[in-house]
């Protein structure tokens, strides 16, 4: 009994091997082209990380330019036109883009103070509208 258990035993593992090494050999036959195309990429990517590293290895670092220093406003040409210091702080505002409400939240006044300021600076710079006035504050040195 033994015996026939055994020899069934050896049968099914020899059995187990042949179906293994066959089902190997279908995998490897059918998609052998998958399988050469994936060990080149990885052979490549390998070699491209390699002398990746080894080129940037070797660059030097670029200088860090210093950052520009900002133009200071022209005190004296924005006493020459009369502009005070507020509406010169509101002309600052405008050319930052803030509404007339974000100008008054800002400054801590009322919407209408904001109007009459800015109104003050268009006509003291012969601007008619806020994009105007800024552009003037640029060609005349007041703003930066």
């Amino acid at each position: 009994m033994r015996r026939h258990v055994l020899i069934y035993g050896l049968l099914g593992g020899i059995l187990i091997a042949l179906l293994q090494w066959t089902q190997y050999r279908f995998l490897v036959v059918e998609h052998s082209l998958e399988i050469y195309g994936g060990l080149v990429a990885a052979i490549f990517a390998g070699l491209g990380i390699w002398l990746g590293q080894r080129i940037a290895g070797k660059r030097p670092q670029p200088a860090l330019a210093e950052p520009p220093v900002p133009a200071l406003p022209d005190t004296t040409r924005r006493d020459g036109l009369g502009i005070t210091p507020r509406e010169f702080e509101i002309l600052e505002l405008i050319a930052k883009g803030l509404s007339n409400r974000e100008i008054a939240a800002t400054l801590y006044v009322s919407e209408n103070t904001v109007k009459t300021h800015s109104s003050r600076v268009f006509d003291k710079l012969g601007a008619k509208r806020r994009t105007q006035a800024v552009q003037l504050g640029k060609e005349l040195g007041l703003l930066p």
